[in-house]
Order: structure tokens, then C-alpha cells, then sequence
């Protein structure tokens, strides 16, 4: 005889609801976001029964506040908004979702679920939109002051390593012999003409400047 195999207690509270989307956000002004819907998804292998609990009740109709989702199904919960008034403009609602074994009655497990009502869509979409681009301005300052704080480290740090090597060169073609020098102890293609020298001086007179300018 095969023996059936057990179900493991279910702890009460512990059992993970999935439900989407977790926040409803409603809008006076449109008319459409009036009326929401809260997906209530069951991926065991027991069926569930739930029920919809509300912090104000008197402002929201929920369609099938309590009913049953099937193993591995998924069930759609309308919620509407019937008190639209400027008094609940940015007011926080809380939805409670339990849900529990068929069978039972303790809830194994439950979701809140946030509800606001907003003056005006528009509204909100200019408040991203400005928001949006504060975040763009200030990352542009961001990246202007790491700029500048780089070119003060670059300055800071003194002169390149390419100029200092110019510099040297420089330094050397002026201490070489000149040509028509015939005592002299350097080789003959060492030598350099007047017009090579005077060039030599006037890169050595440039890196001399940037190096006081730093």
C-alpha cells in the first residue's frame, strides 16, 4: 500500500502572500484610476481562501472582498474609490490581505497593501519630472567638481614627466659644442648650429614658463 504523503503544518502567519501590485495610488482627477485591481497569486498546492480587510472601509468597495484561489491559480480583486474628496488628498489607507487554508480558519499568512488618493495626475507627473531633473542637475555638479577637483591634483602635483625630459633635452643640446668648435672632445655629429640652439633656448624659455605658472 502506497502511503499518502503528508502535508507539513503550516506555522500561522509565516506563509508568504504574493500579491501585486503591493501600493494603489488614486488620482481625482482621472476618473480611470478610480477603480484598482489587486492580483492575489497561489502558488502551492493547496487551495486558499482569503479575505480583504480595510483601515476605511466607508471609502473603498471591494468586489469579492473574500473568496478562494485554487492551487497554482491566481484570482483578480477590484478595489474602487468612492470618496473622492480633497479632504483625503495624500491620506495613507492600509489594505489587509489574509489568507488561510480551506479547511482553517487561522490565517497563515497576510499582506498590507497601501492606498493614497492624489489631487491630480498631472500634478504628480510634473513632481517626478522636476524631481528628475534636480537629480540630473546635481549629478552634473558632481561630476564638474571631481573634474576640477582632478585638474587641482594634476596641478598640485607638479610639472609632467614629458616636460621635465624636454626640459633636460633642452638643458643638453645648449651645453653641446658648437659648430665650427675644433677643439673639442664631442663628435663632430654632436655638434649643433646657432639656429639649433637658439631653438633649444627658446622651448627651454616655454618650459621654464609653465613650470613657475604651476
Amino acid at each position: 500500500m502506497q502511503q499518502q504523503r503528508r502535508q507539513p503544518e503550516l506555522v500561522e502567519g509565516n506563509l508568504p502572500v504574493f500579491v501585486f501590485p503591493t501600493e494603489l495610488i488614486f488620482y481625482a482627477d482621472d476618473q480611470s484610476t478610480h477603480k484598482q485591481v489587486l492580483t492575489l497569486y497561489n502558488p502551492y498546492e493547496f487551495a486558499l481562501k482569503f479575505k480583504v480587510l480595510c483601515t476605511t472601509p466607508n471609502k473603498y468597495v471591494v468586489v469579492d472582498a473574500a473568496g478562494a484561489v485554487k492551487p497554482q491559480c491566481c484570482v483578480d480583486i477590484v478595489i474602487r474609490h468612492r470618496d473622492v474628496r480633497s479632504c483625503h488628498y495624500d491620506v495613507i489607507d492600509k489594505f489587509r490581505l489574509q489568507v488561510s487554508e480551506q479547511s482553517q480558519r487561522k490565517a497563515l499568512g497576510r499582506k498590507e497593501i497601501i492606498a493614497t488618493l492624489l489631487p491630480s495626475a498631472r500634478e504628480q507627473r510634473k513632481e517626478v519630472e522636476e524631481k528628475r531633473i534636480k537629480e540630473h542637475l546635481t549629478e552634473s555638479v558632481f561630476l564638474e567638481q571631481m573634474l576640477c577637483q582632478t585638474e587641482n591634483r594634476t596641478v598640485s602635483s607638479g610639472p609632467s614627466l614629458l616636460t621635465v625630459f624636454l626640459g633636460i633635452v633642452c638643458i643638453a643640446a645648449l651645453m653641446l659644442p658648437t659648430l665650427g668648435e675644433v677643439e673639442s672632445l664631442v663628435p663632430l655629429y654632436f655638434h649643433l648650429s646657432v639656429n639649433q640652439k637658439l631653438v633649444a633656448a627658446y622651448v627651454l624659455g616655454l618650459i621654464t614658463m609653465v613650470i613657475l605658472r604651476i
